[in-house]
């Protein structure tokens, strides 16, 4: 059991859905306040930040943060879910695709691109995923949208599989990129496997696995896991409050003091260190607490 809030990040597994996730940290905290960033399919693995007491007040924060992921693309296969569990739409011969006319392909996905999701997806159309309109047999259009992929790497190409890290924003969809490549090269593909490296500023090298979270609980040191709540805003400037300053900050009362032009957001904290929460800029010199972390 641990007290207070923070994070827990947790590598899940492929096959796992993020809410199990979610139910897992429930069940081993003790506590009913827990909420994920970032959805995974369940053929997903990798880094799922979960959020535990006050911290789920910083959840939205981890969506500005690039993304990493690693992917694999098997070429020649297209499904309708664009991923392996679809029923397959098409195939093609692609064994004369080359390293090279991948790379070649891959420079056309990055900056800011135009990206069409998945009908199999929980982005919402009249207030209802998408995916219920393709279980329904419904016919809907899905509009294009602009996301920005800041890098995509290919790291191996063999056996008709091409492995490629990506480095995204938020609201891109790596099936999508998948199944957008397959077709850039005239074979068709799909999304093979998928492994989240990086999300919300937390490294798969901080995730760590149900079992060793389980294993941790039951001896009674799950605290080991936790992250702070300040992760989630840490790449924010910091404001460092005295006096009542930090009173009023902790009570949702307005503060003063000046700030770098541009600067719109930043993280508050006591000259003790405390943590108080996420300043929004409310004018020339005065800040608004927009997200406050209580004592405790």
């Amino acid at each position: 059991m641990v007290t207070g809030s923070g994070f827990i990040i947790i590598n899940k597994p492929s096959g796992a859905t993020s809410f199990s996730m979610v139910s897992l940290v429930r069940r081993l905290t003790r506590l009913r306040r827990v909420g994920h960033a970032g959805t995974l399919d369940p053929l997903a693995s990798g880094v799922l930040p979960v959020a535990f007491g006050h911290a789920t007040r910083l959840i939205e924060y981890l969506d500005d943060e690039l993304k990493v992921y690693r992917a694999g693309v098997r070429f020649g296969i297209a499904t309708d879910t664009y991923d392996a569990e679809g029923r397959v739409t098409a195939t093609a011969d692609a064994s004369s695709v080359t390293a090279a006319d991948v790379e070649t392909a891959l420079a056309a996905f990055v900056g800011d691109v135009e990206q069409t999701p998945p009908v199999y997806s929980a982005l919402k159309v009249a207030g209802r995923p998408l995916y219920r309109y393709a279980r329904e047999g419904a016919e809907i259009e899905v509009a294009a949208r602009v996301v920005h992929v800041e890098r995509v790497e290919l790291l191996a190409c063999e056996g008709g599989v091409a492995q490629i890290e990506v480095r995204c924003g938020k609201g891109t969809y790596i099936r999508s990129i998948a199944h957008d490549l397959g077709a850039a090269l005239g074979c068709g593909a799909h999304l093979a496997a998928l492994e989240r490296r990086r999300s919300g500023g937390f490294g798969i090298d901080e995730a760590r696995a149900p079992d060793d979270l389980a294993e941790l609980a039951g001896a009674g040191r799950l605290d080991e896991a936790v992250l702070a709540p300040d992760r989630a805003v840490e790449r924010r400037p910091a404001a460092i409050l005295g006096g009542g300053r930090s009173v009023d900050a902790r009570t949702g009362r307005d503060v003063a003091f000046e700030a770098a032009a541009g600067v719109e957001l930043c993280r508050a904290y006591s000259v003790e260190g405390a943590f108080l929460g996420v300043l929004k800029r409310a004018g020339e010199a005065r800040w608004h607490p927009e997200k406050v972390i209580p004592e405790g």
